[in-house]
């Protein structure tokens, strides 16, 4: 089913049909207020694709207008971009293409929530397809670029959907979804995959399916969350969860695809933005929103790793491995002294029963 015939319901959980814009069946409000109570909840944990949430400048829905032209309203195109009446292909499945789509419009929402419909699929065999898709929430848009079609060294966020492991050594299994935050310090590299600036990724297995794909990426208050519905089972699954993420207002979306020797179609079907209704704090509100710098406050920021040849975010002090091992020395060195302190107070009795 299309994803217009789909809206979003109860959060990160399943989606159900209905009519775009419209809510389908559910609860009656007295229901869901005495949920909301119980379970200590507010409306803000609730996306439910109602049109009130829409943000219809931000998002790319059927029926395209502009079909056959080399722009539409609200989105610029560039490079193989190509607009048709059922998608907007990024690239065709030929080498060396580059192409980009980019909401005209800065964002201005604290706390958002994007849904994404795509679909990626050619020719190639196993391990002999690329390069793959990002998704950008960026201070600078339509500059094309070595990364996924677009710039590197870029400020703001990017999802990436890889479909090719470029590091022969890598654990990874692919396709890959991964998130990057960045001040402009930071350069991705293709030859690790982003591996050493990645947040954080999943397994997903998006490529060559015979039924829609979707990816939904939600911001609200720091966490950033990235989920993904390629199952056909209309249930979102947990791919990605971020706390203590920092991004400004005013940057723009867009999405971008790029092949090398290898290549696929990359097809963008909708994006949909929702203003997710949140209560900020008096301190929040006063911040100026659009003068922040991107980073992510659990992880050493990335103006700190501009000596570093890797910009390896996670060499910061308070990541969870690091505090583990920490945890683990400790306890460790505790048992030691435990034992030692044992063996001198029992040789401190013998020594002393002598002299009796």
């Amino acid at each position: 089913m299309a994803a217009e015939g789909w809206f979003w319901r109860w959060g990160w959980g399943q989606r159900c049909p209905g009519r775009p814009g419209l809510p389908g069946p559910g609860p009656s409000p007295a229901t869901l207020v005495h949920i909301l109570m119980l379970l200590g909840l507010v409306a803000a944990d609730i996306t439910d694709g109602n049109s009130e949430h829409l943000k219809r400048e931000h998002s790319l829905i059927k029926p395209y207008q502009g079909v056959g032209s080399s722009s539409m309203p609200l989105w610029d195109f560039q490079g193989s971009t190509m607009l048709t009446s059922q998608y907007v292909r990024l690239t065709p499945d030929e080498r060396s293409k580059e192409g980009s789509i980019w909401n005209h419009q800065p964002c201005f929402l604290k706390d958002w929530e994007m849904h994404v419909h795509f679909k990626v699929h050619g020719t190639g065999k196993k391990n002999l397809h690329g390069d793959g898709i990002a998704l950008w929430y960026t201070r600078d848009r339509l500059v094309p670029g070595p990364v996924f079609g677009s710039k590197d060294n870029f400020h703001g966020l990017a999802i990436f959907l890889d479909t090719y492991p470029n590091d022969e050594t890598t654990e990874r299994v692919f396709p890959y979804i991964s998130v990057m935050v960045n001040n402009g310090s930071l350069s991705y590299d293709h030859s690790k995959d982003g591996h050493w600036t990645e947040l954080a990724g999943c397994t997903a297995d998006f490529r060559n399916r015979d039924h829609d794909t979707f990816l939904a990426v939600r911001y609200s208050r720091g966490r950033l969350t990235v989920m993904t519905d390629l199952e056909d089972k209309n249930e979102w699954k947990n791919c990605i969860d971020i706390v203590g993420v920092r991004l400004p207002t005013g940057y723009y979306f867009g999405a971008s695809a790029g092949t090398g020797d290898l290549s696929d179609n990359h097809d963008i079907i909708s994006i949909k933005l929702f203003q997710l209704m949140v209560e900020h704090t008096p301190d929040e509100e006063n911040i100026d929103w659009t003068k922040i710098e991107p980073s992510v406050n659990f992880f050493k920021s990335p103006k700190d790793n501009v000596d570093d040849p890797t910009g390896n975010f996670r060499s910061g002090p308070l990541t969870g491995w690091r505090v583990f091992l920490l945890l683990l020395c400790a306890l460790l060195g505790i048992i030691v002294c435990a034992v030692v302190g044992a063996v001198v107070f029992q040789k401190r009795q013998e020594r002393n029963k002598r002299f009796y």
